[in-house]
């Protein structure tokens, strides 16, 4: 399970031609429900629910795993069936338990996977406080035609290599994507910018770079994160979404990639969650292509 981690925006007030020393005392806000929920064509739906954490907060493992939120009533529906899910507790090889909501196996009358072109719906009860949230699985409509490999330009090390793909992408404003790579069977992480729409692309067969996914949990070395290596195997994952799912990602990877810069301008990060919550609930049509680089 991959982790969703709320990005708190740090607002930085900047006067010209002057300097100005500012005192404050940072107010500690009331932990606000986070959802990340997703669903996948021949997937199920999965829901991880936790709590932010204050932006001054040290962060551990031990206040990670105590952040979910447990006994939530959460259901799904897909227009004729609604379902009820179930809370799940994965043990990770370092000890800990990590909480997250699928399909109940007692109740497979109701249970589902999703399916292109629909739409769906998440409701979730909480400590009293409902929280809504619609998606739609798009038709998988963009595609990668292929993959290659090429030697990294000005690169030093010559086991360094770009991934380069060919895209389809078909008449019509709308289409926006999300992609992730996989190397040598570790998860799927997604790219530093994941998401794309096709507003200067459309119609068109094009080529691009396909840069390394990265574990944001860990650090990233900006020189190098987007590089392969002689040897890799890399499956891609290639994922069309709606627009909501794309806002979102969109500004959290914006408000990730502003972090710890005086001179960026803050980025609200977009939601569809209504009653209040953080996250987003996204549908994804998705594309495997994989590619082995020879040593």
């Amino acid at each position: 399970m991959i982790r969703l981690y709320a990005l708190l925006a740090v607002i930085v007030v900047c006067t010209s031609s002057c300097e100005k020393t500012i005192s404050f005392t940072p107010d500690n806000a009331e932990p606000t429900v986070v959802v990340e929920a997703t669903i996948e064509d021949g997937q199920p739906p999965v829901v991880i629910l936790s709590r932010s954490l204050n932006y001054f907060t040290h962060i551990t493992p031990e206040l990670l795993v105590s952040s979910f939120i447990h006994d939530a009533d959460i259901t799904v529906s897909n227009g004729s069936l609604t379902h009820r899910l179930k809370e799940y507790t994965l043990h990770t090889p370092d000890g800990y338990a990590l909480s997250y909501y699928t399909i109940d196996s007692s109740s497979l009358g109701t249970a589902f996977v999703g399916e292109q072109g629909k739409a769906y719906s998440l409701r979730i009860l909480t400590d009293g406080e409902e929280y809504t949230a619609t998606t739609t699985i798009p038709l998988l409509t963009k595609t990668i035609d292929s993959l290659w490999w090429q030697k990294a330009a000005n690169h030093t090390d010559t086991n360094k290599v770009m991934l380069m793909g060919r895209f389809i992408d078909p008449p019509g404003f709308g289409n926006y994507i999300r992609f992730f790579t996989s190397t040598n069977d570790e998860p799927f992480y997604p790219g530093l910018n994941s998401v794309f729409d096709d507003q200067i692309i459309d119609g068109k067969t094009y080529s691009l770079q396909i840069e390394r996914g990265v574990n944001r949990n860990e650090d990233i070395d900006f020189e190098e994160y987007s590089f392969f290596e002689r040897g890799d195997s890399v499956t891609v994952k290639f994922t069309n979404i709606d627009k909501a799912t794309f806002d979102f990602w969109r500004t959290m990877e914006y408000s990730y990639s502003s972090i710890g810069n005086p001179f960026s301008t803050p980025v609200k990060v977009l939601s569809n969650i209504s009653g209040g919550a953080l996250g987003y609930f996204g549908g994804y049509a998705v594309q495997y292509i994989s590619l082995v680089i020879p040593e």
